[in-house]
């Protein structure tokens, strides 16, 4: 006699359960997270609410590859009972470790393939984590490719220390939510990866702008600023005599010698020019003029301990104070952000008057007014400067 295929009254009501949590889970990735920009908070709320669907999740980690110019990627780590993930930056060398080289995540990104282990209380375990795992109380541990368009590939795991294990609904509910989070995360991904590069290329003040519709020539505002121009001495002779790699270098280093001081004191380098940079400290700090005294003396104390006796290379830079226009610049098809006006031009000339008056850093009378550091500075008289009428007073800073 044929046995019918009946289902009994608690399996329909566990399928049924299953199909709600599913569902309660999909349609939140859907239609929930119109207003949530955060990739972290999404990652934390799918934690929660797999967990809430039964899943007795006790780690998750999710993997992200970034462009940005210290990092390869960032990490996200949750662990049940805690409302926010920890954040990871990764270096770029991590992927030669044999760290990396023997992990599942490595296994993931080159295969595309799912990863499954249910984590024995012995070993051997094919990869060193799943031990690190087993000694953190986790039974079982999942990993799958989260792929994006244009191949990029990111990674998602899942952990549980519910002693049997992971069970087959677990991992099909799991695997239904991925689709949907992949295109949810890619685009969070996307738009912190275009404020990221626009961060790198133009400075955060600048692409904040840009985001905001800032986009079509001639668009900005006028803002009055400090103005500094920095320029390299020696750097002909520099790049006639060395290999190319090893004058990136130290053009690398003594950027990092100037940059790091105007960024930390409220400065913005709106663009670096062959061997020299532009930055301005916005007025809309009330000591903005003696922040940039106290990021050129920083800077030139910290090249003054690096020394290279063959080739020594030191900075010249003009300073001044006025308004400018701050805005896109350029043809139809191609932009620059920057700022331009008689300011920006008077710091180049000052700049370039650093050789002919053999003082490292020039400074206009009334940058001189504005920082008040008349004190900290020696009037060289009144000079004619190519592009302006009059003579203009100038000041050497003393650091």
């Amino acid at each position: 006699m044929m046995t019918l295929g009946l289902v009994c009254p608690m399996e329909r009501e566990m399928n049924k359960e299953a199909a709600d949590a599913h569902m309660d889970v999909t349609e939140w990735l859907a239609q929930g997270l119109r207003d949530e920009a955060s990739s972290e908070r999404i990652f934390v709320q799918l934690c929660e609410r797999l967990t809430k669907a039964g899943i007795v999740l006790s780690r998750s980690t999710l993997h992200f590859r970034v462009h940005h110019p210290q990092w390869l990627g960032t990490r996200l780590i949750w662990h049940r009972g805690y409302d926010h993930a920890n954040v990871e930056n990764v270096a770029y060398d991590v992927e030669a470790t044999d760290v990396f080289l023997r992990s599942p995540f490595h296994y993931v990104i080159v295969t595309g393939k799912e990863v499954r282990q249910k984590i024995q209380i012995h070993g051997p375990h094919k990869f060193p984590v799943y031990d690190e795992l087993r000694d953190q109380g986790h039974t079982d541990y999942a990993a799958w490719p989260l792929d994006h368009t244009q191949g990029r590939r990111h990674l998602v795991t899942f952990a549980t220390d519910r002693p049997e294990g992971f069970s087959d609904a677990d991992i099909a509910l799991i695997q239904n939510t991925l689709p949907l989070f992949s295109l949810v995360t890619e685009i969070r991904l996307k738009n912190q990866l275009a404020r990221t590069l626009l961060q790198t290329y133009v400075g955060p003040h600048a692409s904040q702008q840009i985001l905001d519709g800032a986009t079509t020539r001639g668009s900005g505002t006028t803002v009055s600023a400090a103005i500094m121009i920095c320029d390299l001495r020696n750097f002909t002779l520099l790049s006639g005599s060395q290999d190319r790699d090893r004058v990136i270098d130290i053009l690398n280093e003594y950027f990092d010698l100037m940059a790091d001081p105007i960024e930390r004191h409220g400065g913005e380098i709106l663009k670096f020019m062959g061997d020299g940079l532009l930055a301005v400290f916005p007025l809309s700090r009330p000591d903005a003029c003696q922040r940039l005294i106290a990021a050129l003396t920083s800077a030139y104390e910290a090249s003054a301990r690096r020394t290279f006796s063959k080739f020594p290379v030191q900075f010249g830079t003009g300073v001044h104070v006025g308004e400018v226009m701050y805005g896109n610049i350029g043809s139809q098809r191609r932009l620059d952000f920057t700022v331009i006006g008689p300011a920006v031009n008077l710091a180049s000339r000052l700049e370039t008057m650093t050789k002919q008056l053999k003082r490292p850093i020039l400074i206009s009378a009334d940058f001189v007014a504005s920082a008040g550091c008349a004190a900290q500075s020696d009037c060289l008289g009144l000079h004619s400067i190519k592009g302006f009428d009059e003579m203009i007073e100038v000041h050497a800073l003393n650091i």
